[in-house]
């Protein structure tokens, strides 16, 4: 049996051997600040735990009942040396503790722009600017987008060596966690929300991203590579992916925004360089309007109650206002600029030629807050609902 054990144990080193332990020891420089920092913090801690640990079981060996040698104080009470200790020694290490994590949070504010390509190494002046890229998370999958070379990927995404990286991240639907372990820190992704997260990867490889947070049924398969590149193979990748034969626009990216599970990775060589605005506004929608084009209103004194009816459909559920809660029509306020006879149409189909003359608004699109929407055939309700004319009551005596 002994044997069996030892045998076993054995098994088990072995198969822990092939095992990386990612997240203290990560090729990124940011990862490895945060490592060093978890380290520090945890020694700190140590200094206090194991003494204690250590003079728990000796007080238990020392003392137990078997021991006639152990002296007995009943009347003892009190120590001043012992009481400098015990209150002392803590008391020091939270301080120390306290200035090591203000000052690593401070420098490790993923908001704070890198000043270097590589740790303990400044970024050069001619070196290149910052990667962008712009992440949507998806149910569910990710979605990478590269504005500096106008394409995007699903469930994959590259980055050269030692040059430094800008994230914007935001979400579709429900709040999902955006993890690399190897570049830097988790960071939430929200819809109508953007945070931003600034990394460098410092060693070439191939390596694992994924959400942290759960996030519903497909959660288990929001995984995707990441792809550390020289700056030759960063280069040889972006010009495989701008090959690609598909565009992502607004329509494709609402098919794509679906719920889907286990999706393999899709690239885009051609993409829209408004949309992750448009998903970052909740208008990815065509022809609804942006949040930042509601805030201007509310910033103006809002629509009060006579735009109830305007305001409903603001409210952020997009399964909702296309089709589901307020009937049978896709729901929205439309853009500022946008006719309302856009409805769905892609812009392609919904804009008229550069030459033809601009069509007067009908006057039946002119409607008052409460009012019927049958006048316009896609269900839209426009920003001319807030100005429209409603007759005032007649308030003269009635001669009844």
């Amino acid at each position: 049996m002994r044997h069996f054990r030892l045998a076993f144990c054995a098994l088990l080193a072995l198969s822990l051997g092939g095992c990386q332990a990612i997240v203290l020891s990560p090729p990124g420089s940011i990862a490895a600040d945060q490592r060093d920092l978890l380290v520090q913090s945890t020694g700190l801690m140590l200094l206090i735990i194991v003494p204690v640990m250590a003079l728990t079981i000796f007080f238990a060996w020392r003392y137990r009942e078997s021991n006639k040698a152990a002296t007995y104080q009943p009347d003892w009470d009190h120590s001043t040396q012992l009481e400098l200790v015990i209150w002392g020694a803590p008391l020091l290490i939270i301080i120390c503790l306290g200035a090591l994590t203000w000052m690593g949070t401070h420098l490790l504010d993923p908001y704070r722009p890198l000043n270097r390509n590589a740790p303990n190494e400044a970024a050069a002046a001619s070196s290149a600017p910052p990667l962008e890229i712009e992440v949507v998370a998806l149910d569910w999958k990710w979605l990478f987008i590269y504005p500096q070379y106008g394409i995007a990927t699903v469930n994959e995404m590259a980055a050269p060596v030692d040059r430094p990286i800008t994230f914007r991240i935001t979400a579709s639907s429900v709040m999902n966690s955006f993890y690399i372990p190897a570049l830097a820190g988790q960071i939430y992704a929200m819809p109508g929300m953007e945070t931003r997260l600034h990394a460098v990867m410092n060693q070439a490889g191939t390596y694992q991203g994924f959400s942290a947070n759960y996030s519903g049924a497909g959660f288990s398969g929001m995984h995707f590579a990441f792809r550390s590149l020289d700056a030759a193979g960063f280069d040889g990748w972006v010009n495989n992916v701008r090959n690609g034969s598909e565009t992502l626009d607004r329509m494709r990216y609402l098919e794509l925004e679906k719920p889907s599970e286990n999706v393999p990775v899709v690239t885009f060589g051609k993409v829209d360089p408004a949309l992750y605005e448009a998903i970052l506004n909740l208008c990815a929608q065509p022809g609804k309007m942006c949040r930042n084009q509601m805030t201007a209103i509310d910033a103006k004194g809002g629509l009060g109650l006579a735009g109830i009816n305007n305001l409903l459909p603001l409210q952020y559920d997009k399964y909702a206002r296309r089709g589901t809660a307020f009937g049978p029509m896709p729901t929205a306020v439309a853009s500022i600029c946008d006719k309302p006879s856009d409805g769905l149409k892609g812009d392609a189909e919904a804009s008229p030629p550069a030459t033809a003359p601009a069509a007067p608004l009908p006057s039946t699109q002119l409607r008052g807050a409460g009012l019927d929407r049958t006048a316009d055939p896609a269900g839209h309700l426009n920003l001319l609902d807030i100005f429209a004319p409603v007759p005032a009551p007649d308030k003269r005596p009635s001669n009844s």
